[in-house]
């Protein structure tokens, strides 16, 4: 996932109330998505240079979860990797797809502020 890519999906969760993040740098191989999730831990989608999309949960550097490959989605759209993350249940070492997303929460506020605006050259909202 190039950073673009990352940024539109975390702009995308953060509207459905998901506190995702960009993931950069920290000895990510590359971009991808952080969402922190209610217990301390977080999953960080797509960081490993690998073409499908899975996820490892983290609590303090820890390994303690993972989410595996999704079949197909070597190919999914933004909107399916958006709905993807959004879908899934981390309540187990090894996560799952729900059937259904949750139903969006209050959306979140964009990340970057002013320096985001700033670097885009002042073009959104």
């Amino acid at each position: 996932m190039d950073e673009n890519r990352a940024r539109r999906v975390v702009d995308a969760l953060r509207d459905r109330g998901v506190p995702a993040h960009i993931a950069l740098g920290g000895g990510y191989a590359q971009p991808g998505v952080r969402v922190n999730l209610p217990d301390g831990r977080e999953a960080l989608w797509d960081t490993d240079g690998t073409a499908g999309l899975e996820a490892q949960v983290m609590r303090d550097g820890m390994l303690v979860g993972f989410v595996p490959m999704i079949e197909g989605s070597e190919t999914f759209t933004e909107a399916q990797v958006i709905d993807a993350i959004a879908r899934t249940d981390y309540d187990q070492p090894v996560a799952r797809q729900r059937r259904e997303a949750p139903p969006p929460a209050k959306p979140l506020p964009m990340e970057g502020g002013f320096f985001r605006r700033f670097r885009d050259g002042f073009r959104q909202d």
